[in-house]
């Protein structure tokens, strides 16, 4: 079989007629500056002679010989049966004649909190739902989208979050998105049209929204989070805010679940200020010590706009998301477009597929489990590796929260990634200073099962305690 390597038949060059010469001269100068910049690849295929020939409108005389003179050289090889081409070792290297930048270890073990087993990720089923969405979607579904997303999706979702969160959904009030962070957005756009110059952030909390809030060009305003969640009775304390960003269900980092009492006192606070609850429904799905708890949207959905995706249930990759907005601000939201347009089309039929058929449910039970096993393995391992190290987070989702003993989490950061983990500080998401200890934002959702005894092994090294034998204590229900 014959190796057509990588065509370059159009690459740019730059022929130079007026610097002097014959045309085959110019050729050869013209494709050496192309080959040494690297706009010509190491193994590039180069035109066949005629072919250069005709678009250069010159003789093929001229193209065989500039070719002749560069293999004569050492730019380019001719091989049988596969054209002329850059020869291996012509083109120099990135950084060549400077010092080789440290190329960072591998990760081993990725413990990167906030994502997913991407190895769960069910390709053929998805692949099938996008080949059937491409074959029986109408031909005015490839026109400009609906800036509030396909109406058969919004119908799917809102009878999903129904039936799953215990919402107030209907597929009037859905909105489809481009994730958690596009939600945010829009609806900052919205809240700051209407006058509002502040927002409440949970401290610590998700970086991400923290930054799509700002970049709005409104104040994060951090209020402290402890094992009860927000703290809302905080958020009378605080000038000029309406409007507040919580994850209830499961906070990120902290891993804590806003108890019922502030769920009550959460939506009193909107109801007595007039503002909005903005509720991220973060990896809400997995709970594993009981049912998922609904949404706080199902309160009051006048008070309360309920975000989601599938960034954590399939995969980040998708962007795909949803908001539930109170109607006062369902249609600025829905204009408030910041990419220009809805996640594409086809994507959103392959989606309403999957929840329509049932696929969707099948693939958050069978995760559900997954991860829980993963969960007391990880936290067994723990205990072996590292017993004089709390865990902390309730029985949900796919990160925990590791306690150090000296409290020095950068160190140990640092430490564990030249053992090839890769993981998180809880410092990374804190807003403000002046916090006592430190700890570790452990991720398991994409640390493969086998993987996991090695991870804690590394993990104790890095923190430097050799001692083995008692189990950590175990987080709270």
């Amino acid at each position: 079989m014959v190796d057509h390597g990588s065509l370059a038949w159009a690459t740019s060059l730059d022929l130079d007629r007026e610097s002097g010469g014959p045309l085959h001269t110019v050729l050869r100068r013209a494709l050496r500056s192309a080959v040494v910049s690297g706009r010509l690849a190491a193994g590039s295929v180069l035109p066949p002679s005629r072919t250069l020939a005709a678009d250069l409108g010159c003789s093929r005389w001229v193209v065989t010989e500039a070719y002749a003179q560069l293999i004569a050289e050492g730019y380019l090889e001719a091989r049988s049966g596969s054209g002329t081409r850059v020869r291996a070792g012509a083109v120099p290297p990135p950084g060549a004649g400077s010092a080789r930048p440290e190329v960072p270890r591998p990760a081993e073990f990725d413990m990167t909190p906030g994502v997913p087993d991407l190895r769960a990720f069910p390709r053929k089923r998805w692949a099938d739902a996008v080949r059937d969405a491409v074959a029986t979607m109408k031909t005015v579904d490839l026109g400009y989208p609906d800036a509030s997303g396909h109406a058969l999706l919004r119908r799917e979702l809102a009878a999903y979050l129904v039936r799953g969160r215990a919402a107030s959904a209907t597929p009037e009030s859905v909105v489809v998105c481009g994730g958690t962070q596009d939600a945010v957005v829009r609806l900052c756009t919205a809240l700051r049209h209407e006058g509002h110059t502040r927002v409440a952030v949970e401290d610590p909390g998700w970086t991400r929204l923290r930054s799509a809030i700002e970049a709005v060009g409104l104040e994060a305003v951090p209020v402290p989070v402890d094992d009860g969640g927000l703290q809302v009775d905080r958020l009378a304390e605080l000038t000029g805010v309406r409007a507040v960003v919580v994850a209830p269900a499961h906070q990120f980092p902290t891993g804590s679940v806003l108890s019922p009492p502030r769920r009550a006192e959460l939506v009193d606070w909107a109801r007595r200020v007039d503002g909005l609850v903005v509720e991220d429904d973060y990896d809400a799905e997995f709970r594993y010590d009981r049912r998922p708890v609904g949404v706080v949207q199902g309160m009051d959905h006048d008070r309360v706009a309920l975000l989601g995706s599938v960034s954590k249930t399939l995969a980040p990759a998708l962007r795909l998301g949803w908001m539930c907005a109170p109607r006062r601000w369902a249609d600025a939201t829905a204009r408030a477009v910041v990419s220009g347009f809805p996640p594409p089309v086809v994507e959103q039929l392959a989606y309403a597929s999957f929840l329509r058929s049932g696929a969707y449910d099948r693939h958050i039970r069978a995760s559900r489990l997954r991860y829980r096993r993963r969960r007391d393995l990880l936290i067994e391992e723990l205990g072996k590796s590292l017993p004089g190290c709390r865990v902390s987070g309730a029985a949900a989702g796919f990160h925990l929260l590791l306690h150090l003993p000296d409290g020095d989490e950068a160190r140990t950061v640092r430490r564990a990634e030249a053992r090839g983990v890769r993981l998180a500080g809880l410092g990374e998401y804190r807003v403000t200073d002046g916090h006592t200890g430190g700890a570790l934002v452990l991720g398991y959702g994409n640390l493969a099962d086998a993987a996991v005894p090695g991870a804690a092994r590394a993990l104790a090294e890095a923190v430097g305690a050799p001692e083995r034998g008692r189990t950590p204590r175990r987080p709270p229900a």
